[in-house]
């Protein structure tokens, strides 16, 4: 199966499914001489792990463990690998739907193109795969930090209960990554009569990345929004990505959409900081629409492995929506492209450091 890496001068080989022994990345091209520890890996992937409340009751710790690429705790400029073990695995509560497909996942879509999938919990295509992505995260998000650069997303929309305030202090603080206390209850509420009866939920998430320096990004088939979207949309459960202003932009007129320019810089940021394809050095702004979980218990129509008709109703350890998990992951693939990005050669950046 190709497909599995990702970036160009800051890459990463995601490994493993959700039912195996173990997952892992294997990191190429980070710099050396950058912090980091496990510990420093370990926070962002707790943020992502299930176990907790309105997440999966599966009950991993997703310990991780750097197998290579780190001395005396800076990084050497050698592949880094790291490795999380699957510690809660059950693979008997999916065998009797072994040879059904589930409605809203990627089974017959595997079966189609490769003649055969693994019906452990969906395999490579399940959400599992995703704590690989966070532990590379964990590390772009290091050497972007000695950058000045920081990616933060938050939910801004849960099961049709919208963000009506906006507290940046308030995120870290509830169970939803949510920077609106009251909303964040109401959503929660919500939440638990939905999990009642037996369905899941979709939600926004906005993205902001902050002090990227103007000039990352290459014209005309490299753009930066286009790698960014690209590297959101590889997020299972994604089904669209706008920036700036996205969609609404197009009921707007040019003398609104526009953002004036001082000699001071930008007085606006409705293209969500890149134009042209290249960042502006204003703060880059994303919103991610996110589909419900596909496994619900409500019974729906499919059919089985030999094409006939079939009634299913998935069992199991499941979330009720991919929100609070998907934050993380969603920062994660930013923080990937972004580091990607500040490998390349972009003179007008000076500031940046020589090593190569």
């Amino acid at each position: 199966m190709a497909g599995n890496s990702f970036g160009r001068l800051f890459s990463v080989t995601t490994w493993g499914e959700s039912h195996g022994p173990a997952l892992g990345a294997v990191i190429d091209g980070c710099p050396p001489a950058i912090p980091l520890s496990p510990a420093d890996i370990q926070k962002d992937l707790d943020r992502r792990r299930p176990g907790r409340a309105l997440t999966s009751p599966r009950a991993e710790t997703d310990t991780v463990e750097i197998l290579s690429g780190v001395f005396e705790s800076l990084t050497t400029g050698t592949p880094i690998s790291l490795i999380i073990y699957n510690r809660d695995v059950r693979s008997s509560d999916y065998s009797e739907i072994s040879r059904l497909f589930r409605p809203g996942h990627a089974d017959r879509t595997y079966e189609q193109k490769y003649g055969l999938r693994d019906w452990r919990g969906g395999g490579r295509s399940s959400a599992r795969e995703t704590v690989a992505r966070v532990a590379a995260g964990a590390v772009a998000r290091k050497f972007l930090g000695s950058r000045g650069i920081s990616v933060q997303a938050f939910t801004l929309s849960l099961a049709g209960v919208e963000c009506r305030e906006f507290d940046p202090d308030e995120i870290d603080k509830n169970l939803l990554y949510c920077p609106d206390s009251q909303a964040a209850q109401e959503m929660v509420a919500h939440l638990e009569e939905i999990r009642a009866a037996g369905d899941s939920a979709g939600a926004v998430v906005e993205i902001h990345a902050k002090g990227c320096p103007p000039g990352l990004g290459e014209p005309v088939f490299d753009k930066l929004d286009a790698r960014l979207a690209a590297a959101i949309m590889s997020v299972g459960a994604v089904k669209g990505v706008e920036i700036g202003e996205g969609f609404r932009a197009a009921g707007m007129l040019g003398s609104q959409n526009n953002d004036p320019i001082t000699p001071e810089g930008y007085e606006s940021n409705h293209a969500g900081g890149i134009l042209g394809g290249i960042s502006t050095g204003m703060d880059i702004i994303m919103r991610v629409a996110v589909k419900p979980i596909p496994s619900i218990s409500k019974p729906q129509r499919t059919v089985d492995s030999s094409g006939k008709p079939a009634i299913i109703s998935v069992k199991g350890r499941h979330d009720i929506s991919a929100v609070p998990r998907i934050v993380p992951v969603l920062e994660a693939m930013t923080l990937l492209v972004l580091a990607d990005f500040m490998l390349h050669p972009f003179p007008a950046t000076a500031w940046r450091r020589d090593w190569d």
